[in-house]
């Protein structure tokens, strides 16, 4: 057994509604405490020694690098007579935004290298304004997440302002002009207990170059603290909408304001659906009708219409609606004169496999389905704000790098567009889909990508797996995937309920008080694995991020014997005390909330750091956490990796991968490269894989 670094247990134990609920390593919460610097340190030095003996890592690492090596590409997104795309070219850390005018050149507005060499900068979002003559850009330092807002001039590059703080998670909606818009902030944190200072959000309009204390508060005030808000404005300039959601719930509040009516400043906000248990989007379309999507008693959506002056006194008249084995996922509108009639294109997905289909725009009727590349998934589409016949798609799957794809409307042709940058050798490995039970009965669909088509031996295999917030795990590339399976393993991706995969009422099967759920359906997927010849428990690892982190904390702790390894990154794991730090209390929609006895109880019922059990025979297990991470606090991995170590019986290592100066999101491509390499050459060490020619 290794030598696991000192840790300290406290005899510390909170009574919590009655129930006696141990912490012995709270002091681990405390990036800054002596203890825990000495704990880190010493962590640092273990996985050092574990990193010695992982003989696969630079053959991954190289791999990796080059399965990444195409870049990639964005669609077009034009305002006026500009065009804005990004792209990353081979080599590139980052993915650079370019506009381009009417002498058809591209030039960069934001390289995120080129304005911070170190590469701690990120590039979060950005919006053009409706004109295209002005970029919003909203950028992070060091992994933080914290988005820094800026004005770029379109034709100059030039910054016009800069510095606009506390923007996280803002959208931009600029009204005509390009002078002013409408965006997100917190209040200013002085105003506000420490406890509270990540929330209180407001939605403003902002006059650009003036001082952000003479922003006009048009909607938010004395509303719920962890209140997100979304807020746009329509092509015309005429309609303003703002949503509002407490947290990550799966359901919605939508006003809207007659910008005609009544000035920017002082905008006459009307309910039109609220306090329902439902999620709702409109949009403002070129024809002056009102498009709504929303799952309220469709949980697999619908998409309805109404003309503004009907938006109260009728019922809106469906135009799309639910089908009953796919998910609407999102839609666009070709018009325009060279067109016999304007269509409606539509993205579905289908036990989470894309299809696009064309509908007619006034009646809703099927005319065609387009036939895709393969089984992937499609982003977009995405449309010219303007109008017209063309629309663009983002198509990728299990082995091809996402792909951008031209609809024609007037010819029904799908067209190559764009692809990315540079040229890779893809690996031929073999996806399949199954169906299996949970232990309830329940179907669960899950991807198998193998070096064969049938099991023809037990290999080493990484599971995954997410079920949480109503996010889908759909089929897309990954140098990470293929690096595994070239080398001769088997990985797989199942799609549990708490996802998005077969709509709400798929992740509401998966959350709150059902939760269980989702940890039985990746129990299930291991047993069919293994059932099914792809693997053994010996040879089985399993892997998950955030949410998904929670999981396979969850899965280590209720059946330690059904895995040989597992990578546990970015977690959420200490399931009573997740809401005292950062964006916690947003996700007590998601998860129960800890202060209600009887959701205290739900938590403890899987909380894996409470569920650590002396003496038990724990897999190998490598906890990833990241310095900066502003969402899943680094904490939850530190305190269940001193649990674990002390508890374990088993030779097989715990081991705390830490990482400064990242956070939970997006990285450079060097250190995604590293991080992934570090985790399979671990997975490999304790699954007995070596790289070899995949059909040996």
């Amino acid at each position: 057994m290794p030598d696991y670094p000192a840790a300290d247990r406290l005899a510390l134990v909170d009574d919590l509604h009655g129930r006696s609920v141990p912490d012995p390593y709270r002091w681990l919460e405390d990036s800054a405490d002596p203890r825990s610097t000495a704990w880190r340190s010493a962590q640092d030095g273990l996985i050092a020694a574990e990193r010695a003996g992982w003989s696969t890592r630079e053959t991954f690492a190289e791999r990796i690098d080059q399965l990444m090596g195409a870049g990639s590409v964005s669609p077009p997104y034009y305002r006026g007579d500009w065009c804005f795309t990004t792209r990353r070219d081979p080599g590139q850390q980052f993915p650079v935004l370019y506009v381009r005018g009417a002498d058809g050149v591209d030039r960069v507005l934001f390289d995120p290298i080129a304005v911070d060499p170190t590469g701690v900068t990120t590039l979060d979002s950005w919006q053009p304004s409706k004109e295209g003559d002005r970029v919003a850009l909203q950028y992070s330092i060091g992994g933080n997440e914290e988005s820094i807002l800026a004005v770029i001039d379109t034709a100059t590059g030039e910054r016009i302002e800069d510095g606009i703080d506390r923007c996280r998670y803002s959208p931009i909606a600029w009204l005509p002009g390009g002078d002013r818009f409408y965006y997100v902030r917190r209040i200013a944190p002085e105003l506000l207990p420490e406890t509270e200072q990540k929330f209180h959000r407001r939605v403003y309009l902002h006059t650009v170059g003036t001082e952000t204390d003479t922003d006009v508060l048009v909607f938010g005030a004395g509303m719920t603290m962890t209140n997100y808000y979304g807020v746009e404005v329509s092509r015309d300039g005429r309609w303003l909408q703002v949503s509002a959601s407490e947290g990550t719930e799966p359901r919605n509040d939508l006003w809207l304001a007659d910008l005609e009516a009544a000035p920017p400043e002082a905008p006459a906000f009307q309910l039109v659906q609220g306090d329902l248990d439902a999620q709702i989007g409109m949009h403002a379309a070129r024809n002056g009708l009102f498009y709504i999507s929303t799952d309220l008693d469709a949980p697999r959506g619908t998409l309805l219409v109404s003309a503004p002056e009907h938006l109260w006194d009728e019922p809106w008249r469906t135009l799309l609606p639910e089908d009953q084995d796919s998910v609407l996922e999102g839609y666009a509108i070709l018009d325009g004169p060279e067109m016999m009639r304007p269509v409606l294109l539509v993205c579905r997905t289908r036990h989470v496999v894309s299809e696009v289909s064309v509908h007619d725009l006034d009646t809703g009727a099927l005319v065609r389905t387009i036939p895709l590349p393969g089984a992937g998934t499609i982003g977009g589409p995405v449309e010219r704000p303007e109008g017209g016949p063309v629309a663009w798609l983002v198509y990728t799957d299990h082995t091809t790098i996402p792909t951008i794809y031209s609809f024609d409307g007037r010819t029904n042709d799908l067209t190559l567009w764009a692809e990315p940058p540079g040229v890779v050798e893809v690996p031929r490995v073999h996806s399949r889909q199954v169906t299996y039970l949970s232990a309830d009965g329940t179907e669960v669909r899950m991807f198998i990508l193998s070096p064969t088509a049938e099991p023809d031996r037990p290999r080493p295999a990484i599971l995954y797996g997410y079920g949480g917030f109503g996010i889908p795990l759909s089929p897309g590339y990954s140098a990470t995937i293929l690096t595994w399976v070239e080398a001769g393993g088997v990985w797989a991706v199942a799609n549990l309920r708490g996802g998005g995969e077969e709509g709400e009422e798929w992740h509401r099967a998966g959350m709150l008080g059902e939760k269980q759920n989702v940890f039985d359906d990746f129990h299930a997927a291991a047993e069919y694995l293994i059932a099914e010849g792809w693997t053994t428990p010996e040879q089985l690892a399993i892997n998950g991020g955030s949410n998904g982190g929670l999981l396979v904390g969850a899965a280590m702790t209720q059946r330690p014997d059904l895995f040989q390894a597992v990578v546990c990154v970015a977690p959420l794991l200490d399931m009573v005390r997740y809401t005292t730090s950062e964006l916690g209390p947003t996700w007590t929609v998601e998860y129960g909330d800890p202060e209600i006895p009887d959701q205290l109880d739900w938590l403890l019922g899987y909380s894996p750091y409470h569920r650590v059990v002396d003496g038990t025979d724990y897999p190998a297990t490598m906890f990833v956490a990241f310095d900066n991470d502003t969402r899943t606090d680094p904490m939850h991995a530190r305190k269940m990796c001193a649990a674990v170590q002390h508890a374990t019986s088993s030779e097989r290592p715990v081991v705390f991968r830490g990482e400064g100066d990242v956070g939970h999101g997006a990285r450079s491509l060097a250190r995604s490269v590293e991080e992934s390499a570090d985790i399979l050459a671990f997975v490999a060490r304790w699954t007995g894989l070596e790289p070899v020619n995949a059909s040996t």
